[in-house]
Order: structure tokens, then C-alpha cells, then sequence
């Protein structure tokens, strides 16, 4: 029997991309003298990136969700600025967002022992760019450019399963991933994080751990 992939959302489990993606926004703020925290903008961003993933039907690049998304905050905000130039920005300094305390070494002990990879609304390109490209293989990333679908729909955890050869743990933090896959019917890991609650209304995880080293013990 194969072993099961272990996979990892990229940008709430293993990268604080909230504090990553605020201090260059809160950079273009000090720039253009906006007067409004980079937490504030990400936060209304991050919103809508996320609503958009949700609804759009058809399944469209990430950067273009992206784009929109920021598009949108800026209009919202009142903000004057090249939404498209910033949101070009914003993906490219991508490599310089924070792992979690922890991921770098916590993920290369799991991988030793598992079969590890990645499951997350994001493109190719912009995987690359981040810290976790050079702890994980290549052909166990799994994002939604590959598998055509965005979290939270069912799609992306059932393809995901498939192509892990039917065996599949996912080891989530945000609420609406956590959500997603135990409604796909995925075994799910609860990673807590700082700023990430459990969606009341949703199924609640088996299993919860606090870092990457309990994940590693719950794994075996």
C-alpha cells in the first residue's frame, strides 16, 4: 500500500503572509501619504482575493484574482495608485514573506518520513518565488493552476486526492481550508495559527496541533 501525501497550505500553515504582504503595502501607503495601516489593506484585499477564488465560476489565473482583488480595495478605500502595477508588486516580493517559526526545519523532518507536498490557491510562478520551493519536491505541489480549482470547492481536494494516488492527510490553518476538505471528505490536520479561527458553523477537525512538531507526532 502507498504511503499517504501529506500535503501543506502555503500561505496561512507554513508562510505569515499577512505580515509578508502588509509591509509593502504599508510601504506604498508611506509613499503615497494614504495615512492607512498595510494590515488594513491586506485585510480588505485578502477578502476579497478570497470571495473571488470562491464565485468566479471559470477557473482564472491567481495573479488575475489578485489583480482584481486589489483593484477592487483600492476603489472601496478611496485609494489613488496603479492597482495593476501594485498587485504586480505585491506577488513579486512573494520570496521575501515570513515563514511561520519553525517550518523551515519542521517541514524537512517531516518530509524525511512522509510523502510531503503542497495543496494551495496559488500559480506555479508564484510558489516559486516563495521560501518552501526548496524544501519540497516539485511533483507533490499541487496548486490550483495544476488542478484547475480553487479552495474552497470540493474539485480541488478530490483532484488533489486522485493525483496523490488516493491517499491523501492535508494539513490546514484558515478557516474556509479546514472547512473545504473535511467536506470533500479529506483527512484533515488542524494547524493552528495566530489570526485564524475554525468556522463555527463547519465540521470540526479530529486532529489539531500547534506547530509542525505535533504534526509531525500525530502523522507517526
Amino acid at each position: 500500500m502507498s504511503r499517504p501525501l501529506v500535503t501543506f497550505d502555503l500561505f496561512s500553515a507554513l508562510i505569515d503572509s499577512r505580515t509578508g504582504a502588509s509591509r509593502i503595502l504599508a510601504g506604498i501607503s508611506a509613499q503615497r501619504r494614504w495615512g492607512i495601516a498595510g494590515e488594513r489593506v491586506y485585510d480588505e484585499w485578502d477578502r476579497r482575493n478570497k470571495a473571488s477564488q470562491r464565485d468566479e465560476r471559470e477557473w482564472i489565473p491567481f495573479a488575475e484574482h489578485c489583480r482584481h482583488s486589489l483593484m477592487a480595495t483600492y476603489a472601496d478605500l478611496e485609494l489613488a495608485g496603479p492597482a495593476v502595477v501594485d498587485a504586480a508588486m505585491l506577488l513579486g516580493s512573494v520570496g521575501g514573506w515570513p515563514l511561520w517559526p519553525g517550518v523551515a526545519t519542521g517541514l524537512a523532518e517531516i518530509r524525511a518520513r512522509h510523502r510531503t507536498g503542497i495543496l494551495s490557491n496559488v500559480d506555479d510562478d508564484v510558489f516559486a518565488r516563495t521560501k518552501v520551493t526548496a524544501i519540497v519536491a516539485d511533483d507533490a505541489v499541487l496548486t490550483s493552476e495544476r488542478l484547475r480549482a480553487y479552495k474552497p470547492a470540493p474539485e480541488i481536494y478530490r483532484r488533489a486526492r486522485e493525483r496523490a494516488g488516493g491517499e491523501l492527510v492535508h494539513v490546514a490553518t484558515s478557516a474556509r481550508d479546514v472547512r473545504g476538505a473535511l467536506e470533500a471528505g479529506i483527512d484533515v490536520i488542524h494547524l493552528r495559527r495566530p489570526g485564524h479561527e475554525l468556522d463555527p458553523a463547519g465540521p470540526v477537525p479530529d486532529r489539531t496541533a500547534a506547530d509542525l512538531d505535533e504534526v509531525a507526532r500525530l502523522l507517526g
